[in-house]
């Protein structure tokens, strides 16, 4: 065996009284940009446990997130079209991979902890409603205080999911809470009062590279318009194809991101909006989406009601008001985690007669 392959063998394996984690900890300092966050200088979780002796704290966070009853639900939660037909047609869970991946690809570019964005991107959408935007519109109009999916997908990993919350790292559940974004702000990121790491910077603007062009993508798929109808400016500098068009957002990413900053050139930036603005004037209008949603708001409207007026439709008698805890808090979180088939199936058993056999 040559010393090559020795010393690199030794780099691989943790010493005597060294754990896996401490050696991943060690690389990290070793091969991470200085601005990227550092898993053994987490903030901590909201309730102190034992070290995994294998993985990072960013990690197991990205662990429990995959394995959680609510990241399972995205796979019936709607993203643009609400039951399609056919089989390619994104879902919540199928966009929320998007971004990581997206996200993985830029953080590991830019030499940033990758655990840490792939941990985020994956909660960051936890707390959305069944039928999408359609779904938050819903709960925001109909609940005092309203409705933020961001700050719903928060509380599902702070006290909602297990019955206590997943008790994650500050720095993940910071950037599931502020990874969205105003409709005037889509790419003005690393503001103030805006994430306070570099990778949820990350994820935020993976986000909108995301759905922008997986919308677009879905939408030629349905037949709502062609290729030809985008924007040609924008198309002329972002590229023809969905893969196209990340592959230059990413690239530009890359090449224009700062010390602190992540952020893309005016020049794609501008092109990028104008898809955006597209989507929003040309595609999320048309009747074919729209007059769904609209029925879907109705139902869930209809929902929202029948339990404020009888909590014990979806209350046991294990689950109670605790003290200080408000019906309405209760509905709202019992909604926005119904997934679009439950919703309609819960809506066909309180609201329609049986059907007679």
């Amino acid at each position: 065996m040559s010393s090559t392959r020795t010393q690199a063998e030794h780099r691989a394996c943790p010493g005597p009284g060294t754990t896996v984690r401490e050696l991943l900890e060690h690389r990290e300092r070793e091969y991470l940009s200085p601005r990227a966050t550092f898993s053994d200088s987490s903030k901590g979780r909201q309730h102190p446990i034992a070290e995994c002796p294998y993985r990072t704290r960013f990690q197991r966070d990205r662990d429990r997130i995959i394995h959680s009853k609510s990241f399972r639900r995205l796979k019936h939660k709607t993203q643009v079209f609400l039951s399609p037909s056919g089989d390619h047609y994104r879902t919540r869970l199928t966009h929320t991979l998007e971004v990581a991946q997206i996200a993985r690809t830029i953080s590991r570019a830019l030499c940033l902890n990758e655990d840490l964005t792939e941990a985020i991107a994956l909660g960051h959408d936890l707390g959305h409603t069944p039928f999408g935007h359609a779904g938050e519109a819903v709960l925001n109009e109909v609940f005092p205080g309203g409705f933020a999916h961001n700050e719903q997908s928060l509380r599902i990993v702070d006290e909602l999911e297990n019955g206590k919350g997943l008790n994650l790292t500050f720095e993940v559940r910071d950037g599931i809470l502020n990874h969205s974004k105003g409709p005037a702000d889509i790419f003005e990121l690393g503001t103030s009062g805006g994430p306070q790491t570099i990778e949820a910077e990350v994820v935020r603007i993976s986000d909108s590279i995301a759905y922008i062009n997986h919308d677009i993508d879905d939408a030629i798929r349905g037949g709502l318009i062609t290729e030809a109808e985008l924007p040609a400016d924008a198309v002329s500098v972002l590229g023809a194809k969905p893969s196209h068009r990340i592959d230059t957002m990413v690239a530009d990413v890359l090449a224009n991101s700062q010390v602190g900053r992540i952020q893309m050139s005016a020049k794609v930036m501008e092109a990028t909006n104008a898809l955006r603005n597209y989507l929003f004037n040309h595609v999320y209008p048309r009747p074919e989406i729209k007059d769904p949603i609209n029925r879907a708001k109705k139902l869930l409207r209809d929902i929202c009601r029948l339990l404020l007026d009888n909590p014990r439709i979806f209350l046991s008698e294990n689950r109670l008001p605790r003290e200080g805890e408000k019906i309405e808090r209760l509905v709202m979180d019992f909604v926005a985690g119904m997934t679009d088939r439950y919703a309609l199936e819960f809506y066909k058993r309180h609201f329609l007669p049986p059907m007679e056999t």
